[in-house]
């Protein structure tokens, strides 16, 4: 199975929509997407990026199918150390427990290597979400701290509770 990723488009927005379930929502976009809303999103990561923002994203097609989402950012700190570059992704459920995701948290991460965007990719697991700790371990990361979150609260009002996997750029 190969695994692409191709910078989202403002096109990519009912895939996107159409690849969503409750554990996305739940574990990564945090909220029911609509193909208006994702539009509108897409347009201001591509205007964000030229004003030089940190952040961005990807879709992932695996054989000419969209499935998912990936995205990278300096911008997220919570949890993390200064030069940090966080990795969030999501894929559909008819493509999980195949390494897609892993895969394309290998890819990106070998981007950030290539742009010298950073000085460690980290991804940031919610306690709660064992299948991406374990998309961590197996893109390599090492689990550098349990931290509690200083900007998101579970169900119950508490604060997230995060795995942060890491991965040197450098070497």
């Amino acid at each position: 199975m190969v695994v692409l990723l191709k910078p989202l488009r403002i096109q990519d927005a009912e895939a996107v929509v159409a690849a969503e379930d409750h554990l996305t929502v739940r574990w990564f976009s945090g909220g029911v997407s609509t193909v208006a809303g994702t539009r509108a999103y897409v347009e201001r990561l591509m205007s964000a990026a030229e004003q030089r923002s940190t952040k961005r994203a990807f879709g992932i097609w695996v054989e000419g199918a969209f499935v998912g989402t990936i995205d990278y950012s300096l911008e997220v700190t919570d949890g993390l150390d200064p030069g940090d570059v966080n990795i969030a992704y999501g894929v559909a459920p008819w493509v999980r427990s195949q390494g897609v995701a892993t895969d394309a948290v290998i890819q990106v991460r070998d981007l950030l290597r290539a742009r010298r965007v950073g000085s460690r990719a980290a991804i940031r697991a919610d306690l709660r979400n064992p299948a991406s700790v374990r998309v961590a371990e197996k893109a390599g990361f090492t689990l550098l701290r349990v931290a509690p979150s200083t900007s998101e609260v579970d169900e119950a009002g508490q604060p997230v509770v995060f795995h942060i996997f890491v991965r040197d750029l450098r070497a």
